[in-house]
């Protein structure tokens, strides 16, 4: 293309961006907010219930099935809460069907999109709980790399780790201290990581696990977390058991300031998670 042809070729989309340009300017915005709650039902559309019926059908006898109980509400929470507990928990009694032996667990908050009711649970609410496309999987790191990855886990104020782990941060979201099955991390030995998928990439702030070794990540179907869950809910529904999780001292913030805690907000914790019970403040 020759440098005339160029030249006209700009000139044209310059008329034609030109020709296109609106007269027209943003002269005030409002906004307003529609909440959609319980006022509703006083009123129903019954056209709109007509319509819906035969889907509302197929989607509760789907979503319908009890698949356990739970003793109490849960969610999760930073540095340390019951479901995020639960979750990862879950995830090291599931790593016996897979032939594993593993030293902790590890579940993101980030994956976790609604909480647990107290009462009966049904596949929707666990579906609602993990709704993601999120398998099992299981990875190596040496001690050394698991530190770091604590780390990683202490910067955010907390991710669901298993009943294995005792660590302490503080008011900075840095480690202070930390254990597994009651022994310090040795940097010379390996660690056994049960987790998702998701996160063998390096996301959610958890870089170091891209440096896991003899990966294991079954990608059936079946293998997705949700499906490890409702497992775990029908066993402990055929026990006739609850399903139950505590706060137990996983992960303690210690010596927190209220400026710190007002930094841990902006840092991206969100308010509604913050666990007071899992925070000493600083007198």
């Amino acid at each position: 293309m020759d440098k005339k042809t160029i030249c006209l070729t700009l000139l044209a989309s310059v008329l034609l961006f030109s020709s296109c340009r609106s007269h027209y300017q943003v002269a005030q915005i409002e906004r307003t907010r529609i909440v959609v709650d319980s006022r509703y039902d006083g009123q129903p559309d019954q056209h709109a219930e007509e319509f819906l019926k035969p889907y509302k059908h197929v989607v509760d006898s789907i979503m319908g099935p009890v698949v356990g109980y739970s003793a109490k509400y849960m969610t999760v929470q930073r540095p340390e809460g019951t479901l995020s507990n639960l979750l990862a928990d879950i995830l090291v009694w599931a790593a016996k069907d897979y032939g594993e032996t593993v030293d902790l667990g590890i579940y993101n908050i980030g994956g976790v999109r609604a909480d647990l009711p107290k009462g009966v649970i049904t596949y929707g609410d666990v579906l609602d709980i993990a709704p993601f496309e999120n398998k099992i999987a299981f990875t190596t790191l040496s001690g050394e790399d698991l530190l770091k990855l604590f780390e990683e886990i202490a910067s955010v104020g907390g991710e669901g780790l298993s009943g294995a782990v005792r660590m302490v941060i503080d008011g900075e979201l840095r480690l202070r201290s930390v254990t597994v099955n009651g022994q310090l991390v040795d940097k010379n030995r390996d660690y056994r990581i049960v987790t998702i998928d998701y996160l063998l990439g390096g996301t959610d702030k958890m870089t170091t696990f891209k440096k896991g070794r003899n990966i294991k990540s079954p990608q059936d179907f079946g293998n997705n977390s949700r499906f490890i869950i409702m497992k775990y809910f029908r066993e402990q529904m055929q026990q006739g058991r609850m399903v139950d999780a505590e706060i137990e001292g996983r992960i303690v913030a210690k010596d927190v300031t209220k400026e710190q805690l007002q930094e841990m907000v902006k840092r991206g914790v969100k308010v509604e998670q913050i666990n007071m019970d899992a925070i000493e403040m600083k007198e």
